[in-house]
């Protein structure tokens, strides 16, 4: 507990962090803050998402073996296995939808300002403004034609996924490809 008091002791009114889990946290983060939280969850098309995961997979599955395969060799033979594998309670896709669930089940919806992926891409200055008054903060000048990627992950030693934390340097609408991936 000490770690995060620390963590959030600034004068600063607000902070960022991207951590994955803090849906799961809602609770721990208004204790320590002393105040409601806000948290922006960028959302999209769980059938987009698997193709998204599965396009990856493609294309990086013959330089390395992604551990749903070595855990689940058989099922992961497929399409549909991997995405049943993927959508599971304890994987990215199914961990991810069930936070969010849970979050708007334990009623925080109030705090949560979701991002559709497809409004981020197609229409970004209006949805970041959605974001700075959601935050309460005024707005930042963005250059949407290019992004520069300032963090790194070790994607392909933590989760053995190369590549999946990997931004695009412009911000434009991506094709849906759902069906013709995932058939």
């Amino acid at each position: 507990m000490g770690v995060l008091h620390g963590y959030v002791a600034t004068d600063k009114s607000l902070i960022v962090d991207k951590g994955r889990g803090w849906l799961s946290l809602i609770e721990m983060i208004e204790f320590i803050l002393g105040k409601k939280c806000k948290i922006i969850c960028p959302v999209r098309d769980l059938a987009e998402i698997l193709a998204s995961f599965e396009k990856l997979w493609r294309r990086t599955s013959g330089k390395s073996q992604w551990e749903i395969e070595r855990t689940h060799y058989f099922k992961s033979q497929t399409v549909e296995g991997r995405c049943e594998l993927w959508a599971e309670q304890g994987q990215p896709v199914g961990l991810a939808y069930n936070r969010v669930k849970d979050a708007l089940s334990r009623g925080y919806a109030d705090r949560i300002h979701f991002v559709e992926f497809d409004d981020l891409t197609a229409r970004p200055g209006d949805t970041m403004k959605g974001i700075y008054d959601f935050l309460d903060t005024p707005c930042f000048t963005h250059d949407f034609e290019s992004v520069a990627q300032y963090t790194q992950e070790d994607d392909k030693n933590i989760h053995r996924i190369e590549g999946l934390h990997s931004i695009r340097s412009k911000v434009e609408p991506m094709p849906k490809s759902a069906r013709a991936i995932l058939g």
